[in-house]
C-alpha cells in the first residue's frame, strides 16, 4: 500500500483502472485472446478475480458480496457488481472492526486483508487483462517497487503455491515494473 492511502482509496484508484481495461474491451473476440497467464484468455483474467475472492472473504469473515450475471454471459457486469460490492465493504466503517481468519494467514483486520490478497492481485492481473487485450500496459512503478520489495522475501513460499511461475530473467537495469512482473512469472519483454 503507498503511505497515507486507506485500504478503501487504494482498492478504488487500483480497481477503477481495472474497470477501466474492462470496459474498454470492443468485442467477444477481444475477451477470446490469450493472456500472459498459460491457458487463460482475457475473459478468464477477469474471471479468477470473480471466482476466488467471495469465497475468501465469506469463509473468512463471513462477508457475502453480491453475485452478478456468469463472466461467460457479460464480464463487465460481472466484474463492476463484485468489485463495487469489494468497494461497499471497504467504505463500510464498520469494517474496520471486523476480521478475516484464514488457516494460512491467521487473523487479519479485514480491510487489510483485502488490501494484501485481493488488491495486489487486481494490480498484478491489470497488466495481463491489458497485454492480452492490446491496452495500454503501463503500472505505477512505485506500487510495483512496493510489491515486488514485499514479495521478495516469500519467494520459496510464493512459488510453492503454485500461484507464480518460474522468475523470468530481465536486464539488469530493468525497470520496476519489468522486475515485479518477472519475479511473478510473467514475461514483460
Amino acid at each position: 500500500m503507498i503511505a497515507n492511502q486507506t485500504p478503501a482509496d487504494e482498492y478504488r484508484e487500483i480497481a477503477g483502472r481495472f474497470t477501466q481495461l474492462v470496459e474498454a474491451v470492443p468485442d467477444d473476440a477481444t475477451w477470446s485472446r490469450r493472456s500472459p497467464v498459460p491457458e487463460w484468455t482475457a475473459r478468464d483474467v477477469v474471471g479468477h478475480l470473480i471466482e476466488w475472492f467471495p469465497g475468501f472473504l465469506a469463509g473468512g469473515a463471513g462477508v457475502t458480496l453480491p453475485q452478478g450475471p456468469s463472466v461467460d454471459e457479460d464480464p463487465v457486469s460481472a466484474w463492476r457488481t463484485m468489485s463495487d460490492g469489494v468497494q461497499a465493504v471497504l467504505d463500510d466503517p464498520a469494517s474496520a472492526d471486523k476480521k478475516l481468519v484464514d488457516r494460512h494467514i491467521g487473523e487479519v483486520a479485514l480491510p487489510m486483508a483485502i488490501a494484501q490478497f485481493f488488491t495486489n492481485d487486481v494490480f498484478m492481473h491489470t497488466w495481463d487483462l491489458a497485454r492480452a487485450t492490446g491496452q495500454d500496459e503501463t503500472l505505477d512503478s512505485q506500487r510495483c517497487a512496493a510489491l515486488l520489495e514485499q514479495m521478495q522475501p516469500l519467494d520459496d513460499v510464493l512459488r510453492s503455491s503454485g500461484q507464480y511461475g518460474p522468475k523470468v530473467d530481465v536486464p539488469d537495469d530493468a525497470d520496476a515494473q519489468m522486475r515485479m512482473l518477472a519475479f511473478i512469472g510473467r514475461n514483460p519483454l
